[in-house]
């Protein structure tokens, strides 16, 4: 526990923002997820895809997630749906 009144205030606004980035980036996975799931399932939807890149670009751009990583699941995602839709 900390003493100094600076700290505290520090800790109490890392919490928050750790438990606002958590919740952001539960987001992602969920919407990534519901792509995939629809597109093997056969009801492909390119909103889905243009959804998760959306939430991807904002995490972006709010810093919780770095560009790179936002770059490589992207990528990842769509080369995945393009598979499922070509067979």
């Amino acid at each position: 526990m900390a003493n100094i009144k600076g700290q505290i205030k520090r800790n109490r606004q890392n919490e928050k923002r750790r438990i606002r980035n958590k919740g952001i980036r539960s987001e992602i996975n969920s919407r990534v997820k519901k792509a995939i799931e629809n597109a093997e399932s056969g009801n492909h939807d390119a909103e889905d895809l243009k959804t998760a890149v959306k939430r991807l670009d904002k995490a972006v751009a709010k810093n919780i997630m770095h560009k790179n990583t936002a770059a490589r699941k992207k990528s990842r995602l769509t080369k995945k749906l393009n598979s499922l839709e070509n067979s």
